[in-house]
C-alpha cells in the first residue's frame, strides 16, 4: 500500500440586498458561492476567513474518477472491498461503490470502521469519546481493502485505521482513497487515490461537507482572522 487526518466563499448577494421579485435574502433564491472567493464569517466566537475549494459538482466528478482508478489499479473488482472511516469516509465509500456498480455492473461490499480507540491521541480526547461504530459485514481476510476517508493530513488517522482493520482479519492488501490530501504528513503514508491535492498551512482547517451528514456537498478552507485594532474598526 502506498499508505492520511482529519473553508466558505462569498455570496453574490450582500446581506440586506433585495432578491428578484422583492424577496429578502434566503427566501426562494439560492445563494451562489464562487469557488476560491474569500468570505469572512464566524465559527463560534472566532472570526474566520474561508474559501471554497470544491463544489458539489467537483466532488461528484472526483468520486467518479476515483472509482475508475480503483478498478483499474485492481484490474477488476474480484476480491475488492471498500471500508469507510467514520464519519464522512463512510458515505464517500458508499458513493464510490455506487459509481463502480454503474460502470462495472458489480456490487462491492462496503463497511464502516470506527478508529476511536486506536487513536494515538485518545488520552487527549474527552473522558467519554464519541463512538460511531464499526460495521464490517464481510471477512476482510484475503481481500484488497480500499480504506476511504475525507481528508488526509498527518497520516495518524490512517495508521489507526490499519490497526483497527487488522483486528478483523488479514487483508491481502490495503489501499487508500481520500477526497482531499492537504499535506503535512507526520508518518510515511500516502494515498493511492486522491480527489484533490490542496496545499495548506497548519493554521488552516479543511472542512468537508457531505450531503448525507451535513446537508450539502462542499469543501472549504477556513483560517482564523486576527482581530482588528479598535481604532481601525471605529474609523
Amino acid at each position: 500500500m502506498r499508505p492520511e487526518g482529519r473553508g466558505d466563499a462569498s455570496a453574490t448577494s450582500q446581506p440586506g440586498d433585495a432578491q428578484p421579485g422583492g424577496r429578502p435574502p434566503g427566501e426562494g433564491t439560492p445563494v451562489v458561492r464562487p469557488v476560491g472567493r474569500p468570505v469572512r464569517r464566524r465559527v463560534g466566537a472566532t472570526p474566520v476567513s474561508g474559501r471554497r475549494i470544491m463544489t458539489a459538482e467537483e466532488i461528484r466528478r472526483a468520486v467518479i474518477r476515483i472509482s475508475h482508478e480503483i478498478v483499474e489499479k485492481h484490474a477488476g473488482t474480484d476480491g475488492l472491498v471498500l471500508v469507510g472511516i467514520q464519519r464522512r469516509g463512510v458515505p464517500i465509500a458508499r458513493r464510490l461503490a455506487e459509481a463502480i456498480r454503474e460502470h462495472e455492473a458489480a456490487a462491492l461490499p462496503v463497511g464502516a470502521l470506527d478508529i476511536t480507540f486506536y487513536r494515538d491521541d485518545l488520552s487527549m480526547l474527552a473522558q467519554q469519546p464519541v463512538v460511531k461504530g464499526t460495521d464490517l459485514p464481510f471477512d476482510v481476510t484475503g481481500t484488497t481493502v480500499v480504506l476511504v476517508d475525507d481528508v488526509l493530513y498527518t497520516g495518524r488517522t490512517i495508521r489507526a485505521a490499519m490497526d483497527a482493520l487488522m483486528e478483523y482479519g488479514r487483508p491481502r492488501a490495503i489501499r487508500l482513497a481520500v477526497l482531499v490530501d492537504r499535506g503535512h504528513r507526520e508518518l510515511p503514508i500516502r494515498a493511492d487515490h486522491v480527489g484533490k491535492n490542496v496545499p495548506t498551512s497548519r493554521e488552516e482547517l479543511v472542512r468537508v461537507r457531505i450531503e448525507e451528514i451535513d446537508g450539502e456537498d462542499a469543501v472549504d478552507i477556513d483560517r482564523a482572522v486576527a482581530a482588528e485594532p479598535v481604532a481601525a474598526r471605529t474609523t
